[in-house]
Formats: C-alpha cells, structure tokens, sequence
C-alpha cells in the first residue's frame, strides 16, 4: 500500500459542498455542463434505458435527470458492475485522489458498448487567480504554498481513458470566460460552487487581509477590463465507450487495399537511395 498522503482532503471537501447548499449554491458551471453533456448523447445514435451519474451534488443532478441512478463521488464508487448503458461522471473528477481509478470504476459499471461522459474543469480554469495568488504570496511571505487545486492538461487527461481500458476515446474542452465585480465576489462565488481549496498541503492558515489586498492588485493589473476582473472556466469532456465485438477495429498495417497517394490523387515520388538509407 503507497505511504503517499492524497491530494485532496476529502473531509473538507465535503464540508465546502455543504456549506455551498446552505448558501443556496450557484451552480451554473453544472448547468453549462448539463447542456454540454445533452448535446453529446444528442449526436449519439442510441438510446439509453439505465443512465448512472457520479457527483459531488447528486441532489442537484438527480432533479436534472430523475430517472438516472446517482450516487456520490466516494473513492469507492456505489455502482453495480455491469448494470448501466450510460454513466456521466459530472463535475468532480477534478477532486479525485485517483481519477484513473474513478474511470475504471465507471467501466466496470457499463454494460458492453456502454458510454461514459466524464465532466470537469481543466488546466486553465482560474489561472488568473493562480498567478496573482502566487504573485501575492511571493511578496508578502516571500514564498508558496499550496492554495488552488492543480488541473490537467487536456493531452495529458485524455490519455486517463486509455489507462482506464475504454474504447474510442475522445478528450475536448469547452472555455466560459466569466467576469467579476471584485475579488470578493470571486470567492463568495467560489464558495457557493463549493470549488474553494480543500487540498490536504493547503495552509490551515486563514489568509492576511495583506495577502488578499496585494492579490487583488496583481489581478487588477494584469487581467481585468473595464474594472471587472477576468476568470476562465476550462470545462473537460471525457468520452469513452465499453469495449464490445460490435465496434470498428483499427485495420492492421499493411492491410490497405488502396493506395493513398490514389485516393488523393497525388503523384508519389521515390525517395533517393540515400535518403532511404538514412
């Protein structure tokens, strides 16, 4: 077993989640995504009768689809295997300790030819906020430490789906640029997205009024228009399907039986022996 402390503090993660309930939430991000996700089973010619969501908020995408199986995004997922066509992985995989193992739990739960859309926020979600908070934090302490949760790049996320044995896998990404009023309005949307820092290295200091003055400055400077400050929201889609007989198979090399230098209709040139050889 790996000595290696987790990432994220799931303790706190939780209580940020219930603390963005009680405030009311404002989760429009989810709602973006819903309509990401809708129009992608929309270009899928299939039906799905057994639909399963993992969520941070399963109340909240429970009443978007009543009919799915929802269940919370627990390290073990409470998922059947075998027992779903469709599975939506929505807007948590981010705050996963293990998001391969999340994948593959997700495939263990599909049926064969079954399809699993994964939804979260990527590498340049909130960069500006990473920047300035680096930037303040270097002046005012004279140095870093952990504050905004680190995301992957979208080459790098894609390739969690093959880790995870699905077929046909398909990485893309949506970008909401989203401006606010100021800095505190910012966090207190944060805080009702339930997407404030829950890392396990985070500071378990509260930070100095020196720290957010100076962050807000660099913020200011750098990316704010027309008085209101920039924020990017990157949004991840993860598409992959169980592996069944009934899908295409890549052919194997050699086997073309048309040349493409045909197809184009291009005329192929010989390389010099040399070049060849090199």
């Amino acid at each position: 077993m790996s000595n290696t402390a987790p990432l994220v503090d799931r303790a706190q993660l939780m209580r940020n989640r219930l603390r963005a309930k009680r405030i009311g939430g404002d989760f429009f991000l989810h709602h973006e995504a819903r309509l990401e996700i809708q129009d992608r089973l929309d270009m899928v010619n299939k039906s799905f009768t057994s639909p399963a969501i993992v969520t941070g908020f399963p109340e909240l995408w429970q009443s978007w689809f009543p009919a799915a199986t929802v269940v919370a995004d627990d390290d073990l997922l409470n998922l059947q295997e075998r027992q779903h066509d469709l599975v939506i992985h929505a807007m948590s995989l981010h705050w996963a300790n293990d998001p391969v193992g999340q994948l593959i739990q997700c495939n263990r739960a599909l049926k064969p030819d079954g399809l699993m859309i994964a939804a979260f926020f990527g590498d340049q979600t909130l960069h500006e906020l990473r920047s300035c908070l680096s930037q303040a934090e270097i002046e005012c302490y004279g140095g870093l430490s952990p504050r905004v949760l680190p995301m992957g790049e979208l080459r790098d996320l894609g390739g969690l789906l093959q880790r995870a044995s699905f077929a046909l896998p398909v990485a893309d990404k949506t970008t909401t640029k989203v401006t606010f009023s100021s800095l505190t309005h910012l966090i207190r949307d944060l805080r009702a997205m339930g997407e404030t820092s829950a890392l396990q290295a985070r500071s378990r200091k509260n930070a100095t009024r020196a720290l957010f003055d100076a962050t807000e400055v660099f913020y200011k400077k750098h990316f704010s228009e027309q008085d209101r400050l920039n924020a990017t929201f990157d949004m991840v889609f993860l598409t992959g399907w169980a592996p069944d007989a009934s899908q295409p198979k890549p052919l194997m090399p050699g086997s073309a039986k048309t040349r493409l230098a045909d197809v184009l209709g291009a005329k192929e040139f010989n390389l010099p022996n040399e070049a060849q050889q090199t």
